[in-house]
């Protein structure tokens, strides 16, 4: 079997595809979940795959981006721009975390709109100096959470779609 028939026609495939588009920075969660749905898979299935593939690179971003970026600096200063770009989102989305600390992440993370998730919040979550202990279960909150609105938004926009309103 191919690995395009394998991801595209069975059930575990389905999954991990699933899993893989909502690690996609930017796409994340709000985009793999209704990735999943189309695909074919039951809301069942594709709410815990877009969950844990949103979730997978938290903990690294969390524990590992600035020496990351450190590197980066030093060894590839061509993108000494990007790292730049992306500090600075990070201090940018930082500013509106940090008032509320962990309640901020968790809200931050959990609305499902550009710009917000798992990725920017652990990214925000780094550059404030939050312990991976305390910083990780508002991410996995905030996940769930836009996890709920996406699945709500989606079985709504697929029963608009289907003329079954």
């Amino acid at each position: 079997m191919e690995l395009f028939d394998f991801l595209t026609t069975t059930t575990g495939g389905k999954c991990l595809l699933t899993m893989l588009v909502s690690m996609i920075p930017v796409i994340e969660l709000r985009g793999g979940l209704p990735f999943g749905v189309a695909l074919g898979l039951p809301y069942y299935l594709a709410f815990p795959a877009a969950v844990v593939g949103n979730l997978i690179p938290a903990p690294f971003i969390i524990v590992y981006i600035r020496r990351i970026f450190e590197l980066m600096r030093k060894y590839l200063p061509s993108l000494n721009g990007l790292v730049d770009k992306l500090e600075k989102k990070a201090h940018l989305k930082g500013q509106k975390v940090q008032k509320y600390q962990y309640l901020g992440l968790w809200l931050f993370v959990a609305i499902p709109l550009p710009g917000t998730g798992a990725w920017t919040g652990s990214l925000a979550a780094a550059f404030l100096g939050m312990r991976l202990k305390k910083a990780m279960p508002a991410v996995v909150l905030g996940v769930l959470t836009a996890g709920c609105i996406m699945l709500a938004l989606t079985h709504v926009g697929v029963n608009l779609f289907s003329g079954a309103v």
